[in-house]
């Protein structure tokens, strides 16, 4: 599986600079550049709504679904699914709802790509999602995905904590109890 995701990383990643579109990886891929190590479901990309007809014409043979609304019991953006040699990819726009758990009502997301930590993944240097980025949205929507991924990077910044004491990140993920 992880070859396969290596090549259609390489691919999407290839398209999106093609076209100069900004981008940042987010999700289960984005946890896993963070230390997480459950296995990979799919590639979560984040990048301007407008962006979507600018690579249609590159990735039309692989498309899945839309690109349109999607909206699921977490999550209401505009998205565009790909399945290239097996492996899920998602491409989401940055203008999106996600449903606050904890809350319960839909909310803003306010993606700024701007904010993305360049990080090697597959051996591609690539924009992904802030850390605190990452641990607030999954702290909202608490799917089950989101449980491991928060738990993996509580255990993670522990361990980092407990080396460098200082460590911004320590109070602001495990202090909500996984």
């Amino acid at each position: 599986m992880m070859e396969s995701a290596k090549e259609a990383f390489a691919w999407i990643i290839n398209v999106l600079k093609k076209h100069d579109i900004k981008f940042q990886i987010s999700g289960g891929l984005a946890a896993k550049a963070y230390g997480c190590s459950r296995p990979l479901h799919d590639i979560d990309i984040e990048m301007p709504d407008e962006s979507f007809n600018v690579i249609i014409d590159d990735v039309k043979e692989f498309i899945v679904f839309g690109p349109k609304r999607n909206i699921t019991n977490s999550f209401d953006v505009q998205m565009l699914r790909l399945n290239y040699k097996g492996q899920q990819i998602d491409l989401t726009g940055t203008d999106e709802k996600m449903f606050d758990k904890d809350e319960g009502e839909w909310i803003e997301n306010n993606i700024d790509l701007s904010t993305a930590v360049n990080l090697k993944i597959f051996d591609l240097q690539v924009p992904v999602i802030s850390k605190q980025a990452l641990i607030a949205y999954k702290k909202k929507t608490l799917r089950k995905v989101d449980k491991l991924d928060l738990k993996s990077l509580c255990i993670i910044i522990s361990f980092c904590c407990f080396l460098l004491p200082v460590f911004d990140a320590c109070f602001f993920v495990c202090s909500w109890a996984v």
